[in-house]
């Protein structure tokens, strides 16, 4: 090992493992006490080597299966897809949707509650701060990997009327139940941000605190009121985020030359794929 901090050239070590295939993503790496006993070192300087790699976005530490590699591809999403007029239905979310299309095996986490409307959510929504609204959380993972972490609030009132105060999740996904119900969104205004993950943001998506995740946020609305507004934080590495706006004529144009699938000729697809990411 070159020279440095122990950790840090148990750290290399792990990482020239990782890069040349010794260890591919979903593998489990050695426990803190296995990799101590292997390099000969104390358990706190094999913890200290691990959160080098976790830090680096090369590891994320699940809580029954150990430390995990992660997935080094990347997963494109093109944020008007599940607002498209002509998207078939299916009894799947967009992020089910995405998922499958891309070979990939998804899996949420849920929780639904009714909660008193914070200043940005009450902003967001046009309802007065500490009025109640219901807040729809969902941990998103790929092949048991922690991906994204999304949570939507919507008026009270409107949640009632369409079932989404359900503490279920819907599978078909709320902006179909929303439409089913007379609640068809017309209008949508979104917000990308980059920047590092919060303490708590960190704990969820298994990542180093500081990570650079992509904050989208939209907000959504018919020609009568708003009906949501959702949160959507995903790691910045992993993720790549698009648009398709214009004509059909010229969209498949574009989809044609990037070797994109057709939204309706792939109804599971909506132009989503998976690419290669860094190394």
């Amino acid at each position: 090992m070159a020279d440095g901090p122990r950790y840090q050239r148990i750290a290399d070590l792990l990482r020239e493992e990782i890069r040349n295939g010794t260890f591919k993503p979903g593998d489990r790496l050695p426990s803190h006490n296995e990799l101590a006993d292997q390099m000969q070192v104390s358990i706190t300087t094999a913890r200290n080597a691990i959160q080098v790699l976790v830090a680096e976005n090369l590891l994320y530490t699940a809580t029954s299966r150990g430390t995990i590699v992660r997935s080094r591809e990347v997963l494109e999403s093109v944020l008007t897809s599940p607002i498209r007029p002509d998207r078939p239905k299916t009894n799947q979310d967009i992020f089910s949707e995405i998922a499958r299309a891309a070979g990939r095996e998804p899996a949420t986490q849920f929780n639904a509650r009714m909660e008193p409307a914070g200043p940005d959510v009450a902003l967001w929504l046009g309802v007065p701060k500490d009025s109640w609204v219901m807040a729809r959380t969902v941990v998103q993972y790929l092949d048991n990997e922690p991906w994204s972490w999304e949570v939507s609030f919507y008026p009270r009132d409107l949640a009632e009327a369409t079932g989404l105060d359900s503490p279920h999740d819907i599978p078909e996904g709320t902006t179909r139940r929303l439409a089913e119900r007379g609640h068809r969104e017309t209008a949508h205004r979104d917000t990308i941000v980059a920047r590092p993950a919060t303490a708590d943001e960190a704990a969820v998506l298994g990542v180093g605190a500081g990570t650079m995740l992509l904050d989208h946020l939209r907000i959504a609305a018919t020609g009568e009121c708003i009906t949501r507004v959702t949160r959507h934080r995903s790691i910045a590495a992993r993720n790549r985020l698009a648009y398709e706006l214009g004509d059909d004529a010229g969209s498949d144009l574009i989809r044609q030359t990037l070797g994109t699938p057709h939204p309706q000729r792939y109804s599971h697809s909506f132009g989503n794929s998976l690419v290669p990411g860094p190394p």
